[in-house]
């Protein structure tokens, strides 16, 4: 291979779900940056992969960008894989792949695992159109975003912890309205992968009294009423 960033997808939870092109890649490549080299090392060890590895993440990516972008125009190949998933998709990897894009470095994503599409696909709810908003604010600008969203004709997909999943679900249900469909999927293509359909206010009243664990998508139902906005602008940062 020549010099080129490539973004690997990793399992986000079944390991059986690594391309053989996405280990084919890690093992030719000059080097792998890492979000967790203690996570990623599992991973590489599983599939026999003895790449030199190093630690890149939302702590050091502004200052490792550069560095690493002009190592690719100067003839590197080198990898990028994030704890779980496509590196990018809430995860380490647009400022890096933004840099190589900049001086005119390769780069290439390869197709694989993210979390979202799963369960979206699996919900049950419309996934012909979607709005995938990530982690939403935690505190300044989430109203804004929770009312944008409130409107938004499409079905609106975001990232939750176990931990704020109740508030969260309290806040849906309160902008959005509790009649509104949605679906919690935890643990996407693990041992306990479940899914919970039903209204949010169902939903919240379920988890109010059932802790979720582990890694969980919210899906929600876009809005049918004959006012909303059907355009991205509804979607769009204040």
């Amino acid at each position: 291979m020549s010099g080129k960033l490539y973004l690997v997808p990793t399992p986000v939870g079944n390991l059986d779900d690594m391309t053989f092109r996405a280990v084919n890649v890690l093992k030719e490549a000059d080097l792998i940056l890492a979000e967790d080299t203690r996570t990623s090392g599992v991973l590489l060890k599983h599939f026999d992969i003895h790449t030199p590895m190093r630690s890149h993440h939302k702590f050091n990516e502004h200052e490792e960008a550069p560095k690493i972008a002009e190592r690719v125009l100067g003839g590197e190949t080198i990898a990028l894989i994030s704890d779980a998933g496509t590196p990018g998709i809430s995860d380490p990897g647009f400022m890096l792949s933004r840099e190589c894009r900049r001086i005119g470095a390769d780069v290439e994503c390869l197709p694989g695992a993210t979390a979202f599409v799963p369960a979206l696909v699996a919900s049950g709810l419309p996934c012909d159109r979607f709005v995938f908003e990530g982690f939403l604010p935690p505190k300044k600008g989430r109203a804004t975003r929770l009312t944008l969203l409130a409107a938004d004709t499409r079905t609106v997909v975001i990232y939750e912890s176990p931990k704020r999943l109740g508030r969260t679900l309290r806040q849906l249900a309160e902008y959005f309205g509790g009649d509104r469909e949605a679906c919690v999927c935890r643990e996407i293509s693990k041992l306990h992968e479940t899914y919970h359909r039903g209204t949010l206010a169902e939903l919240e009243k379920h988890f109010a009294v059932n802790q979720a664990k582990g890694e969980i998508v919210i899906i929600i139902g876009g809005c049918n009423c004959t006012d909303s906005t059907d355009s991205t602008d509804a979607a769009s940062d204040e």
